[in-house]
């Protein structure tokens, strides 16, 4: 999804045809558990390695869904680190595997004034020959180089690979600049039978034997990320609403002490049996049934969330200063969706007083406490079991596309509230119940399943307007530049947000 992405922390090669490489970040956080084993040494990063790879990336990067960078072309790259998870048997059938954080540096898209510099994260299967089943995860063969003569393909595709990769989350320890972590009580059995899953866009993930199941990071850079750290958090808190990670590991970047790892993994329990919140929307609305009783559980089960993360993690107060500061974000957005979308500009005024009602009533006194949410929550991002009904929240990654410290800088509920209340509304536009009540009652059944254990946030409307109408304009920047098709939706949401005929006629997108 658009957004400006984050700076990755400095390579130890040069770069291949590019600019050198951002500095890193300072300071440390995140889990920092005691290694119990280390293996062997890795490969070194020469850089014959990453000149012989250049022209397989150039292909094959922009055409993986999680790439962030599509649409502008890649000025170089340069190489962080290259380590060997598996070495290569020559002359046999089995396959080795090498884990490569590479930069892919990009110049600067239309309308932004600098270039990035993104770090994605790679696992490069290494066979003699292909075997046809694997023949869809192809990348190339390298025409010169220390893999010249070597197939390479995405490796998490390989049963034999992607099992070596929870071998080395089940012995914690260091390869080079890898580090593999658990959780001291955590049982994580050998042999489980791994299947890559394919529906996500901005990281990859793989189910272990209907156990456990891998979320891989593909873009990454300097920091905890926070689907490793607010999970560990609820967790340690004592809530059950969010499967607690078993283990995961991060890299440490090159450069000066003290610089900060990244988050490159994340294994966490699998909900065996359950269906997200976006399934069952749908299938309600395929036989027109009311949703309201599982909004409300589900609000209720956000609202347990949102109160153990204000217990687990420190609160901030937000006051005029900020409010002022959040306000202007908004309206920053705001002017930039509009600049891109022509069918945002008629209602930028109206729009925009969402925003400086929300300032003014930081000057006239008014307070609210921001404290760590979830950052982009949707149906999507729910899953209900089958057997006993439970809601549970996945996915605190946030938005990939912002910057990783605004993804964990504290925030209003109101904007996961919001998130949700969105969700409703494209539930019922794919579901073609545009012009009922289905939507609206689902949103109000959400808001009292929230405030029968925290707040009604419908008791700050100013507060939930200003975030619903943030969502609703980046949704609408959104689908126009990927699913014009889905427009409507947004602008349904803008017609009422803004005062105007709510447009609820409007046909809706196309189900996918």
């Amino acid at each position: 999804m658009p957004g400006t992405p984050a700076t990755a922390p400095q390579a130890d090669a040069a770069p291949v045809g590019g600019e050198p490489a951002a500095p890193p970040g300072a300071g440390r956080t995140g889990p920092n558990p005691p290694d119990t084993h280390r293996y062997s040494q890795p490969a070194p990063t020469a850089p014959e390695l990453l000149r012989s790879l250049v022209p397989l990336l150039r292909e094959w990067l922009p055409r993986q869904r999680w790439f962030a960078g599509k649409g502008r072309p890649i000025s170089g790259f340069s190489l962080v680190s290259a380590t060997e998870l598996l070495p290569r048997a020559r002359g046999g059938s089995a396959p080795g595997l090498l884990h490569l954080l590479v930069r892919a540096q990009q110049p600067a898209a239309p309308g932004q004034g600098r270039g990035t510099q993104d770090c994605y994260q790679l696992l490069l299967g290494v066979q003699d020959v292909l075997p046809p089943q694997l023949a869809p995860a192809l990348i190339g063969r390298p025409a010169d180089g220390p893999l010249h003569g070597c197939t390479l393909y995405e490796g998490l595709a390989d049963p034999r690979l992607a099992a070596l990769l929870l071998e080395r989350l089940r012995m914690p320890g260091r390869l080079g600049p890898l580090r593999f972590s658990r959780e001291a009580d955590a049982s994580i059995p050998s042999g489980l039978t791994p299947r890559l899953l394919g529906a996500e866009q901005s990281n990859s993930s793989a189910v272990y034997g209907e156990t456990y199941i891998l979320k891989l990071f593909r873009r990454v850079g300097p920091g905890t990320n926070p689907d490793l750290e607010l999970p560990r958090a609820l967790a340690n808190a004592g809530c059950s609403r969010v499967p607690a990670p078993a283990a995961w590991f991060e890299a440490e970047p090159p450069g000066p002490p003290g610089a900060e790892p990244m988050t490159l993994g994340v294994l966490q329990p699998y909900l065996a049996g359950s269906a997200d919140g976006w399934q069952l929307a749908l299938g309600a609305l395929a036989v027109r049934a009311d949703f309201a009783a599982s909004a409300r559980a589900l609000g209720h089960a956000t609202a347990e969330v949102h109160l153990a993360l204000a217990e687990a993690l420190p609160t901030v107060v937000l006051r005029r200063p900020q409010l002022e500061r959040l306000a202007a974000g908004m309206t920053r957005r705001l002017e930039s969706a509009a600049d891109a979308v022509p069918a945002l500009r008629p209602y930028r005024t109206a729009l925009r007083s969402a925003y400086e009602e929300l300032a003014g009533l930081g000057r006239a006194g008014r307070t609210w406490r921001a404290q760590r949410i979830h950052g982009d929550l949707h149906l999507g991002q729910a899953l209900r079991t089958a057997a006993d009904g439970r809601w549970s929240l996945i996915d605190f990654e946030g938005e990939p596309a912002r910057p990783l410290a605004e993804r964990r800088r504290p925030q209003p509920v109101a904007r996961d509230v919001a998130g949700m209340l969105r969700s409703f509304d494209y539930a019922a536009a794919v579901g073609h119940a545009t012009g009922t009540e289905w939507a609206q009652r689902a949103r109000d059944a959400f808001c009292e399943g929230y405030a029968a254990v925290h707040h009604d946030p419908r008791e700050d409307p100013r507060l939930l307007r200003a975030h619903e109408t943030d969502k609703a304009v980046y949704e609408v920047l959104y689908e126009a530049r990927h699913r014009p098709d889905w427009l409507s939706v947004p602008m349904s949401a803008i017609h009422r947000l803004a005062g105007e005929p709510s447009g609820l006629g409007a046909p809706g997108p196309r189900p996918v």
